[in-house]
């Protein structure tokens, strides 16, 4: 078992790795930006070594500073959390060349799986359903349009390096074509230093599932069931929630097999999943694969009563898995609590938290690295905490999420907290009856008077 794990990330999921390695009994080393020195995080880790100042790109990007990190405190693994280098095969790749173990996806599984044009041609190999569409990159707009009429309107055209909703369109007409070709094209050069786009028939009034997985160094691979993450705002997931309300006791079976066939064939090592769209009819097809943690991971340990962090830190070791799939017996939501203002088409709202008061009781659980006082930085992702409740049922976790929510008081800054507390109130929330289309046509409701 590893001695020492540094952590190469900061915020929420770094004080999660923390967490689950003091009670392993491994000592943690925390890196932070000039701007995180007082986050939770750099407190309760073992050690902290600052790594730049606060871009990410001259720190929690800087693979020279982290590797450096790792070395004058002797750390013999690193865990990378999600964002920033998770998905980074050269970053996995030196911190094998320097004896230090990735604790996540090799070089090759992430170079694989992270071009999605090519992991989509590997999971086609594997017999795994996928959307119709381009083979692989789309070498020019000719060869596009002719794919689109071949394929047949509409059409999503995705950035083959893609991830976090940029440079995708949806393209309902041929006219529209070329236009929004150039456009993802110049957001995905912007975003990723890569335009190459591939293709996929649109999956009209879809949801987005995905199938939590593990795999270990033998080969061998589990489901932990799905999660639904149909939620979302402009491809960014706002709430997460397993089991899914759509769900059905042969889909998850067909997409767990349909998972556990994709992760195996790849023999795949270490956490991931496997996300799918699942259309009006239940029919399934692969859309990507994450080859790192989940920001949602919580909810699956809350339904089943599993650590996913540990059972990373364990598979990295060497340590082979159960090789048991599980079912979800009780019901959790996680909701993100970002510092946005949903009043004002959630913009970005970092300053300083004058007060929290944190909800508690029975079945919630608050994954957060705030507190009264903290300043939210302007440099990174705006989401500050996960509130997640967990119940016997749908609705008991319904109405516990809305008495947590009620309960939660940030003052300071403006979050999401009121979306969720009205979200938990939709008809079509509470009824299960949502796709990735939910959020089109939402509209706050007023702002209360007090505000």
């Amino acid at each position: 078992m590893f001695k020492k794990i540094l952590i190469a990330n900061r915020g929420e999921i770094a004080l999660r790795v923390i967490r689950t390695c003091k009670e392993m009994g491994i000592k943690t080393v925390a890196v932070y930006s000039k701007a995180d020195e007082e986050s939770l995080h750099v407190r309760f880790a073992d050690e902290a070594v600052c790594i730049g100042p606060a871009p990410s790109s001259e720190s929690y990007l800087k693979i020279s500073n982290i590797i450096s990190a790792a070395e004058i405190t002797n750390a013999d693994a690193i865990h990378p959390g999600y964002g920033f280098l998770s998905e980074n095969a050269r970053f996995s790749k030196i911190c094998g060349e320097h004896n230090i173990k990735f604790i996540g996806a090799s070089p090759e599984m992430i170079e694989k799986m992270g071009d999605k044009a090519t992991a989509k041609a590997t999971m086609k190999e594997a017999g795994v359903p996928c959307v119709p569409g381009s083979e692989g990159v789309i070498e020019d707009f000719e060869t596009c349009k002719k794919l689109a009429k071949e394929t047949g309107y509409p059409v999503m055209l995705k950035a083959s390096a893609g991830g976090g909703g940029k440079g995708m369109r949806a393209v309902w007409k041929e006219e529209h074509l070329e236009e929004a070709w150039e456009s993802a094209r110049k957001e995905s050069k912007a975003a990723f230093g890569n335009d190459d786009m591939y293709m996929e028939k649109l999956i009209e009034e879809p949801r987005h599932i995905e199938i939590q997985i593990v795999g270990d160094s033998t080969g061998k691979a589990c489901h932990l069931s799905e999660r639904d993450c149909s939620i979302q705002r402009r491809h960014q997931k706002l709430t997460e929630e397993t089991p899914s309300p759509f769900m059905t006791k042969k889909l998850r079976e067909d997409m767990g097999k349909a998972a556990v066939k994709a992760a195996e064939y790849i023999q795949y090592e270490g956490a991931g999943t496997v996300e799918f769209l699942v259309d009006k009819h239940r029919n399934f097809y692969f859309m990507e694969m994450n080859t790192r943690i989940q920001v949602e991971h919580p909810i699956t340990e809350q339904v089943i009563d599993f650590d996913l962090i540990r059972e990373q830190i364990l598979v990295a070791a060497g340590v082979p898995i159960s090789g048991k799939h599980y079912t979800p017996n009780l019901h959790s939501i996680e909701c993100r609590i970002n510092a946005e203002d949903p009043y004002n088409n959630f913009r970005p709202s970092p300053g300083r938290i004058t007060t929290l008061h944190a909800p508690g009781g029975h079945g919630v659980r608050l994954d957060t690295h705030v507190y009264a006082g903290y300043i939210i930085p302007p440099n990174y992702d705006s989401m500050i905490a996960k509130l997640i409740t967990t119940a016997q049922t749908r609705d008991e976790a319904i109405n516990k999420m809305k008495r947590a929510l009620d309960e939660f008081v940030i003052e300071g800054i403006k979050t999401t907290i009121p979306f969720h507390r009205q979200l938990m109130d939709h008809p079509d929330y509470v009824k299960g009856n949502y796709t990735t289309a939910f959020m089109n046509d939402w509209k706050m409701n007023e702002v209360p008077e007090e505000e």
